[in-house]
């Protein structure tokens, strides 16, 4: 019997018949001289780890020296798709790279490869490997909600958690989408839009009723039982029994004419009417799809868009456009499977999922779709019919979509090149980074950056900064701008491995409290606020160990997308020696094609002040290669006069009809929006805070009860330690807290 060497894969393990496609690779140039070492590095160090991987399915990380996750996979069996890295050549470019960043390995084992597939999908969206394909723009849907814990049940536009009793019909593909259907189904159904505190507190019917969007429940102009009939059709309609609904109101409407009840005929009429304008303002509706999703993918230069649509109750609710970020040689089918299997990561997916392109792992994505929801779920690409006609329209989108955006794409970059070529800057402009401040005479300041490149406005790379110092005489513009700069290129420099100055302000950088929509409204911190690194990512812990998110958790504890306990074990193992950085061998940025986290040009808003106080804010951390402008508003405020201020050069104007003016001011204004709207948010929630807030322990349920007993905070603050403790659901030990927080200084 032939004995194997310890470190080598057995005969057994057919590296050229592994059934999983190995990792395509892209175009780099490396030489023998520069990769050899690297790469054979990398191959001991999966060597390593190849000893104690798993045989059966699971999925596998490959980490870097500093923490990264390169590559997060799964596998039918991991310990034959491990061994694919360890042949020393026949790589291509790309997975030699990957290989030779190597460090170490974390394995994951799962029962199945659906539930492998299901955690593969979470760990990409969590740890954001630049090896894998990547999600982009991952924004929650809008749902329209017919409450269910009401007398009335309400009809809203809901997005996040569904926490709340009630159905969810959607998704929608924009809010404008919901805001139409929701005006339509109030002139058809007559439902309630407002909350429930508004509803509790009406004595006679609002606007709503007199206009007839409203039934008006709240003040008894319909009964409960006749409210509850129109709740029921609007359910129905919204679950596709839409002619259904349509017949029975044409059939009500006949019954009143003959009636000669002309009056209820017309209302009849008018709801019919809203009816046919929802459904006319669908767009192209199916007549063979009830419930479907519909992904269709285009690749241009490199470059990939997969354009979706959204069939619901045999309406089409909408479409939306993403572009995946991606490795240049995948195929669009491997783009294709990857992003469909992200984007249903934390969505409920369809009865039907329709692509145009035919994924490889079709069979899988179909079990695990089924498996997470409960239910089967159908993958197909269809061949011929009227489901090809819906994949064939998603796909035309897709690459008029891709088309624009590169179109804009070009401009945007000549659009940088003249704003370099205004300000001196001689190297290609990536990253621009916008600052300014808003406060009223000083209260509720905050900075605010704003992050432009070749791709447009980069809303997820916004910033807000609470202006913290207590040393900063309020309203001093160049106290603040010294802050932020301060502590923005102090976080940049540790990112970078420099050493910060001790004089830096000790404030960590803050992400943005609330993301601002263009008129002004907050919205959900998680839609336009991302961390610079991927959350979750591993941290050395010590020489020679590795770490994972995961772990802590037991074999398999709280895996998310696997059901219950069916993880098998969380395999870790001791690392070999620490390798070199890839900044200390030289390799330049590790990832070129991803957006850079430095900027090459810093806008200030402001004077020749604010523009010296930045400067010697990011001195004193140390940062002195990167172009700082100030732009100051031209006499009267006028646009088109401004004042720009650049190191060693006198302050000059731009030509009024210069294309570096016309985008700067583009800038500038975008950053007085994001840093007013943000301002306006904070002084907003300041307005609306409560004595309450500040008493540690007491939670919103307490809150609601002691106002509901007491009616006011200030009552609340005056009451007995005795009347406190009676109040319904606060026990004896948060009424002491209560009263001792009123009565301390008593």
């Amino acid at each position: 019997m032939t004995k194997h060497p310890v470190d080598a894969p057995p005969d057994d393990v057919d590296v050229s018949d592994d059934s999983e496609q190995s990792l395509p690779g892209i175009d780099l140039d490396l030489s023998a001289e520069t990769a050899a070492g690297p790469l054979a590095r990398g191959v001991e160090v999966i060597r390593t780890y190849w000893k104690h991987a798993p045989f059966g399915p699971g999925v596998y990380r490959m980490i870097a020296v500093d923490g990264e996750v390169l590559y997060v996979g799964k596998a039918k069996s991991v310990k034959k798709r491990i061994a694919s890295y360890m042949r020393g050549e026949g790589h291509t470019n790309r997975i030699a790279r990957m290989i030779a960043l190597t460090a170490s390995m974390v394995f994951v084992s799962t029962e199945t490869e659906p539930e492998a597939l299901l955690l593969e999908t979470n760990l990409i969206k969590q740890l954001k490997p630049r090896f894998n394909v990547l999600m982009r723009d991952d924004k929650s849907f809008p749902y329209i909600l017919l409450t269910r814990d009401h007398a009335a049940p309400q009809i809203a536009k809901h997005r996040g958690a569904r926490n709340r009793k009630g159905d969810y019909f959607g998704p929608f593909a924009s809010a404008q989408a919901v805001g139409r259907t929701l005006n339509a189904l109030q002139r058809a159904f007559l439902l309630r839009s407002c909350t429930d505190s508004y509803y509790e507190n009406r004595t006679r019917p609002c606007l709503l009723f007199q206009i007839k969007r409203c039934a008006g429940p709240c003040t008894g102009e319909i009964s409960h039982a006749d409210y509850g009939e129109l709740v029921r059709e609007a359910h129905d309609f919204l679950s596709g029994k839409s002619r259904a609904v349509r017949d029975l109101l044409a059939h009500e409407m006949g019954e009143a004419a003959e009636k000669l009840d002309f009056e209820r005929a017309a209302r009849l009429r008018d709801r019919i009417a809203a009816l046919s304008a929802i459904q006319g303002s669908q767009g192209v509706n199916p007549r063979s799809v009830e419930e479907a999703d519909v992904f269709a993918i285009a690749e241009e230069a490199g470059q990939f868009c997969v354009e979706i649509f959204f069939f619901r109750t045999g309406q089409n609710w909408g479409n939306r456009a993403y572009f995946p970020r991606a490795d240049k040689s995948l195929s669009k089918a491997e783009v294709l499977g990857a992003f469909v299997a992200q984007f249903y990561d934390e969505r409920p997916a369809p009865s039907l999922v329709l692509l145009n392109e035919d994924v490889d792992e079709r069979v899988v994505l179909s079990a695990a779709l089924s498996t997470r929801a409960g239910r089967k779920v159908e993958v197909a690409a269809p061949q011929r019919g009227e489901k090809r006609e819906l994949v064939d329209q998603a796909a035309a989108n897709a690459r008029q979509t891709l088309s624009r955006k590169l179109a804009e794409a070009a401009s945007q970059e000549k659009l940088l090149g003249a704003l370099g070529q205004a300000f001196g800057i001689d190297r290609p402009i990536r990253r621009v980074e916008v600052y300014d401040n808003s406060h009223i005479m000083g209260t509720n300041a905050i900075g605010a950056m704003i992050v432009a490149g070749r791709n447009g406005f980069m809303k997820t790379h916004y910033r807000t900064f609470n202006i913290k110092s207590q040393e900063l005489t309020p309203g001093d513009d160049f106290g603040m701008m010294r802050e932020v700069l301060r502590r923005r290129f102090a976080r940049l420099a540790k990112e970078e491995g420099g050493i910060v100055p001790a004089s830096t302000d000790p404030h960590p950088e803050e992400a943005a409290s609330a993301a601002v929509s263009k008129d002004g409204r907050a919205e959900n911190v998680g839609d336009a606020i991302l961390r610079d690194a991927p959350d979750g990512a591993p941290q050395d812990e010590g020489p020679g160990l590795t770490h994972s998110p995961l772990a802590g958790r037991g074999q398999g504890e709280g895996l998310p997308g696997v059901e219950g306990n069916k993880a098998a074990g969380l395999l870790q193992s001791q690392a070999p020696s620490p390798q070199p950085s890839p900044r200390e061998r030289g390799e330049g940025e590790a990832d070129p094609d991803a957006f850079p986290s430095r900027p090459d040009l810093v806008v200030i808003d402001g004077g020749k002040g604010q523009f010296e106080a930045a400067r010697a804010a990011m001195a004193d951390v140390g940062v002195t290669d990167i172009p700082v402008v100030s732009i100051a508003k031209g006499a009267d405020r006028d646009s088109g006069r401004e004042m720009f201020f650049v190191a060693g050069r006198e302050p000059f104007r731009m030509g009024p009809r210069d294309p570096a003016l016309y985008f700067v001011q583009r800038l500038r204004d975008e950053a007085h929006r994001f840093a007013i709207g943000t301002h306006r948010a904070r002084r907003k929630k300041e307005f609306t805070k409560s004595p309450l807030d500040e008493i540690a322990g007491v939670g919103p349920a307490r809150k609601r009860a002691l106002l509901a007993a007491f009616g006011t905070a200030k009552a609340v603050s005056q009451a007995a330690l005795a009347d406190l403790e009676k109040t319904p659901g606060v026990n004896a030990a948060t009424a002491r807290l209560v009263y001792a927080h009123f009565h301390e200084k008593g």
